[in-house]
C-alpha cells in the first residue's frame, strides 16, 4: 500500500510541476511563441492596409510584419494603438538568399513606423489595455497633395 501511495504523491507532484511550469510559461514573454500578424502596406498603384482591421488579444506576445511591396514608402501610424500596447521591439529586416536577416532593432515606445519600398519590419508587442482605435493611417503625402490616408490607407484596429 505504501509503494501504491508513494507512487500516486510522485505522480501527483510530477503533474502539478509540470502544470506550474506550463503556468509560468505563459506569462513569460521570452518564452512564448508570438502570435505572427502580417500587414501589407500598400500595393503598386494602391494606397492601403491590407488587412485594414486588426484584432488582438491583451497579454499575448505578437510579431506584426509591416511588409511594403509597393513603389512608395509607407507609414503605419496609430497614436492611440501605442499607447495600449508595450513594445518588445521592432526589427528591421531583409531577405537574403532565402532568409530573413535582422539589420536592425529598436526598443522603447514606438508610434509610426515607415516602411520603404520592398523592404519589411517586425514590431514585436503585447497589448495590454483593450480597447478600439480608428487612427491607423498613412501619413506620407503623395504626388496629388493628398496624403496616402486621404487615399484611404487607413484601418481600424481592436484590442480585446
Amino acid at each position: 500500500m505504501r509503494r501504491t501511495s508513494r507512487a500516486f504523491a510522485f505522480g501527483l507532484a510530477f503533474w502539478l510541476a509540470a502544470f506550474a511550469t506550463a503556468a509560468l510559461a505563459a506569462g513569460d514573454l521570452s518564452k512564448q511563441t508570438p502570435v505572427e500578424v502580417t500587414v501589407d502596406l500598400g500595393s503598386p498603384g494602391k494606397h492601403e492596409f491590407t488587412p485594414n482591421k486588426l484584432r488582438f488579444e491583451t497579454g499575448k506576445l505578437y510579431k506584426l510584419v509591416l511588409r511594403n511591396a509597393s513603389n512608395d514608402p509607407h507609414y503605419f501610424t496609430s497614436h492611440g494603438f501605442s499607447q495600449m500596447i508595450w513594445t518588445r521591439k521592432v526589427q528591421v529586416t531583409q531577405s537574403r538568399d532565402g532568409k530573413t536577416i535582422t539589420l536592425a532593432e529598436f526598443k522603447g515606445a514606438i508610434r509610426e513606423i515607415e516602411v520603404y519600398p520592398g523592404q519589411s519590419a517586425e514590431w514585436w508587442f503585447v497589448p495590454v489595455a483593450a480597447g478600439r482605435v480608428n487612427d491607423l493611417r498613412c501619413g506620407i503625402t503623395a504626388s496629388d497633395g493628398r496624403t496616402h490616408a486621404d487615399h484611404g490607407m487607413t484601418g481600424e484596429i481592436v484590442i480585446e
